[in-house]
């Protein structure tokens, strides 16, 4: 027989596989007739551009491309310096257990490495070293018991759970467009390196919408015509908005931004300028923070019942903490007195991360590679310095196992030549981390009448308390109540019972 319940339905957010992995793209690019022989490479760089996110039966893909720039010396009797850009695309296929096709993604995808191999003057190999993160998410509606309300004599034990719900998630397109424009006196010959980066990242909600803002910072470096190295360093206002039904300030927004593909266009040398468009995805999911009153077990001293129970699994602690972190050294680097540099590309990198009193330390390197010019030998050429930095980010109530999400934006760099020939490196870091922690909690999702007893005969047992007993195991093993049991034996406080104490027990046979 079913009895009167008040059920309540969550969102639950759990994580149900993560996986890491090292995707290596190949490809051979062949110099096209209008340039000159390779003879050796000075600079290779790339953005990476992801196509397609799928969430399969058993498995995740990913596809995507990076954007392959490589500065070469000529082969011919000037050595000039020259350009060549290429895409080389990838598809990587992740086995994880348990996945399919309702879950969602997240990932971090980062590129970790770019080999270019002169095969011969007109043919180079280029191998991409990609690093992937991914964590998918089973988004379940649970519905459990909240309250019995047709028996009297119902006993519940019941646990207060703070934790993180999903409220929902949700996706939008952005593209940043722009005319970058360059010197008037350089006549653009061709683009030789780009380097692009999303800054100043803003989430605000209004009006069940959530805006997110950004700033997409663009650096690239071109060769005039008169074969000047030069570079230019713009920002494009970046801006998309996503749908979110009931959404609140109090909510807590998860918003990542994921360049999907990039057009950048030289235009006539008379208009001195270069178009470039960036289509990104804005992805969102959005928690709010719940106090929840579960009931963990329940009995009746007069009735028998039937309880199904299940456990499911919860996010708690969930946030989002950042900070500025300001570097400054003194680079002390012989080869780079007297040059001019042309283009400087900082790369951070965490080495080691410590969970320690409520901060997360974190022991972390910059790679620094400078282009410069000689003043002895009028040539390009490339110089990589490693700066270490080692800095602490407060988050309160973070654990050592708590899921932890770091992600480094460069915000600011700047290198200066000091008159003792040495370089004042100030580079400042936006370091951003999401914390949360997975805690398994048991819900009741169903209680029954079973077979009534036979008889209700009134009794007193005596019983000694033995090692992981409480009052509410005791209790409802003899068919009593705390309060029955408290009130016969003097008990003050219900939590407080001392192993071998003996205890007069009401109760019902």
């Amino acid at each position: 027989m079913a009895i009167d319940t008040l059920k309540e339905n969550l969102c639950v957010n759990q994580i149900i596989g993560k996986a890491k992995e090292n995707i290596v793209a190949e490809g051979d690019v062949i110099i096209p007739d209008i340039k000159p022989d390779i003879l050796s490479t000075i600079n290779t760089n790339g953005t990476i551009c992801i196509y397609k996110k799928e969430v399969l039966d058993g498995k995740i893909r990913i596809d995507g491309g990076v954007q392959v720039y490589i500065m070469y010396l000529a082969d011919d009797e000037n050595s000039n310096v020259r350009g060549i850009n290429t895409v080389i695309d990838f598809t990587k296929v992740i086995d994880m257990e348990n996945a399919d096709s309702s879950m969602s993604m997240e990932t971090n995808i980062n590129l970790n490495t770019i080999e270019c191999k002169i095969l011969n003057g007109r043919k180079v190999n280029i191998k991409v070293g990609i690093d992937v993160e991914a964590s998918i998410y089973s988004n379940e509606n649970v519905e459990f018991i909240k309250d019995i309300q047709s028996m009297d004599d119902i006993q519940v034990l019941n646990i207060s759970e703070s934790m993180d719900s999903l409220l929902g998630n949700g996706m939008t397109k952005a593209y940043a467009k722009d005319t970058i424009t360059i010197e008037n006196n350089d006549n653009l010959s061709e683009i030789l390196k780009v380097n692009i980066n999303i800054i100043n990242k803003e989430t605000k909600t209004s009006y069940n919408k959530i805006l997110a803002k950004a700033d997409m910072q663009v650096n690239i470096v071109y060769l005039t015509e008169d074969n000047r190295i030069n570079e230019i360093n713009w920002q494009i206002p970046v801006m998309g908005f996503i749908d979110m039904q009931d959404i609140s300030d109090d909510n807590l927004c998860n918003v990542k931004y994921e360049i999907k593909n990039v057009l950048i266009k030289p235009n006539s040398v008379e208009e001195h300028s270069i178009y470039i468009e960036v289509e990104l995805e804005i992805s969102c999911n959005v928690f709010e923070k719940k106090e929840l009153n579960v009931i963990q077990d329940l009995y009746s001293p007069s009735e028998n019942l039937d309880i199904s129970q299940k456990n499911i699994t919860v996010m708690q602690n969930k946030q989002n903490v950042s900070n500025r972190c300001l570097i400054k050294e003194k680079i002390i680097a012989p080869e780079l007195q007297n040059a001019r540099i042309c283009n400087t590309e900082v790369s951070p990198k965490i080495l080691k991360q410590n969970i320690y009193n409520d901060k997360i330390m974190y022991d972390g390197e910059l790679q620094i590679k400078f282009m410069f010019i000689s003043g002895t030998t009028n040539r390009l050429d490339v110089k990589i310095q490693t700066l270490p930095f080692n800095y602490s980010l407060d988050c309160p109530g973070v654990l050592s196992n708590s899921n932890l999400n770091t992600n480094i934006d460069i915000v600011t760099q700047n290198f200066e030549n000091m008159p003792d020939g040495s370089i004042e490196a100030n580079v400042e870091l936006d370091i951003s981390a999401d914390v949360s922690k997975m805690m398994e909690i048991k819900v009741i999702d169903n209680v029954e009448l079973a077979e009534n007893q036979d008889a209700n005969i009134y009794s007193i047992v005596v019983y000694f308390v033995k090692p992981g007993d409480t009052l509410w195991n005791i209790a409802k093993r003899f068919r009593s109540t705390i309060n029955a049991i408290a009130s016969v034996n003097g008990i003050e406080d219900e939590n407080k019972i001392n192993v071998g104490q003996q205890l007069f027990i009401p109760k019902f046979v």
